[in-house]
């Protein structure tokens, strides 16, 4: 009979199944709502983004030194979607949650359970029926995008997509969490109680802990927030997407466990620590991963290609022995600027942050200083410059300091235009095509899903 049961598992056809989440998902006001609200918040940031990048523009016209600060990535896309952000992180999670919610309070999760399905290929098909709603919701954040193409603003492939993938993964983490809830809770309202404590959890995080050091800053990265920041800096790091991805798949995993009704308590429990210690090894693997690319245009992230050609053949070990607090502003500015960047130019670099700050019963003059060594050399600077600190490696490794390129600087895109007009769109055409398209869905005849077979 097991055997049977296997094979009946095995052959089972996925397209009824994924047809009867995809309809669950749109049928929901859950979904429609969320698109209506997300209109007009999506929409009034872009319009201020839009005239606050074409004031900066207005000056920057007349100078080329101002236009090479003016990057659409920074006046455009960010905010825009940091609204779209907001959106998701509080909004999303309900939208997921009616994927498994309503079953579950209903109990017909106890009839879905008992056909030939996997768990795991039920807890697929409601995350492609998540995949899906994040698409849909995701619609007046792409109209904008293409409104500030169709305005004659600037769009580069690399960093634009490189944004659109982070902020599908932060989706699709928001995501799994309402999965993750619903299927913990008796019903919805205590699965959205649970899924907004860890959204507004990890903003609490963010912003009590970030800058600080040991546990505090490992803590710190355990916010939502911080899955996003490297994507909207144009940075596509190896080891954040294979640490985002292992989360999703391993609270996509505790959801499997959960799901089945009738399962020993403690065979859930055992499986959870299992799913749980396999998820900490994977995080704690992908944070050995340093492989990044810099995606942005004006190389933000980067040393020019001539510095980092010569960084790239530095044969000894390069330490910086750092003696600044983490939260010092001063260390924040050499981390980003210099540290970041030579962690993914140079072969082999260790950074120590010593930190000895003075006081009243030892006045040393050692904090702020930082030490560079380079095999046998040595050298001390208080600088976070990268026009000191380059040149200091370079003496120490004996080499000569490469000449400056030219055509390289970042021309900046300076556009001087109104988008006062698009909010008749996100406020008016696109709101009313979304409710003309609720109310199509709402008229087709249901599937005949797998509980009707």
């Amino acid at each position: 009979m097991c055997s049977r049961e296997a094979h009946a598992r095995s052959i089972a056809p996925i397209i009824p199944l994924l047809a009867k989440e995809l309809r669950e998902v749109t049928a929901g006001r859950a979904l429609w709502t969320m698109l209506l609200l997300v209109c007009p918040l999506v929409g009034y940031s872009f319009v201020q983004a839009v005239s606050l990048y074409s004031e900066s523009s207005a000056a920057a016209l007349q100078s080329p030194v101002l236009a090479r600060s003016l990057s659409p990535l920074d006046g455009i896309l960010v905010p825009t979607f940091g609204s779209f952000y907001v959106a998701v992180t509080l909004l999303f999670p309900f939208v997921a949650i009616r994927a498994l919610g309503q079953e579950k309070e209903s109990g017909a999760l106890r009839l879905l359970v008992q056909l030939p399905y996997r768990p795991s290929t039920l807890i697929a098909a409601k995350f492609c029926a998540v995949l899906a709603a994040w698409m849909m919701v995701s619609i007046p954040a792409l109209s904008a995008l293409a409104i500030w193409a169709i305005l004659g603003g600037h769009l580069a492939a690399s960093e634009t997509l490189n944004l659109l993938f982070g902020h599908l993964l932060y989706g699709l983490l928001a995501g799994v969490i309402g999965l993750l809830a619903a299927v913990l809770s008796d019903n919805s309202a205590t699965a959205a109680i649970i899924a907004f404590a860890v959204t507004i959890g990890s903003w609490v995080l963010d912003f009590t802990l970030a800058g600080r050091s040991g546990l505090a800053a490992w803590l710190a990265q355990l916010s939502l927030t911080q899955a996003l920041r490297p994507f909207e800096q144009g940075l596509l790091s190896a080891g954040l997407v294979l640490g985002i991805i292992t989360v999703i798949g391993g609270l996509a995993a505790l959801t499997v466990v959960w799901l089945p009704p009738g399962t020993p308590a403690r065979t859930k429990m055992i499986r959870t620590v299992s799913c749980v210690i396999a998820i900490a090894v994977a995080l704690a693997g992908a944070a050995q991963i340093r492989s990044s690319a810099d995606v942005s245009e004006d190389r933000r992230n980067s040393f020019s290609a001539a510095d980092e050609h010569l960084l790239a053949t530095l044969r000894h070990p390069l330490v910086i022995k750092v003696n600044l607090a983490a939260e010092d502003p001063r260390y924040i500015d050499l981390r980003r600027n210099v540290l970041a960047k030579l962690e993914r130019a140079t072969p082999d670099l260790t950074v120590l942050l010593v930190s000895e700050r003075p006081n009243v019963a030892n006045s040393s003059d050692a904090y702020g200083q930082i030490e560079y060594l380079y095999g046998d050399q040595s050298d001390v600077s208080r600088s976070t410059s990268p026009r000191e600190i380059l040149p200091l490696i370079y003496a120490l490794a004996g080499a000569e300091p490469p000449a400056s390129s030219v055509g390289e600087e970042y021309p900046g895109y300076p556009l001087v235009v109104s988008a006062d007009a698009t909010l008749l769109w996100f406020f008016g055409g696109l709101p009313l095509l979304i409710v003309l398209a609720w109310r199509q869905v709402r008229r087709l005849p249901p599937d005949k899903g797998p509980l009707d077979h």
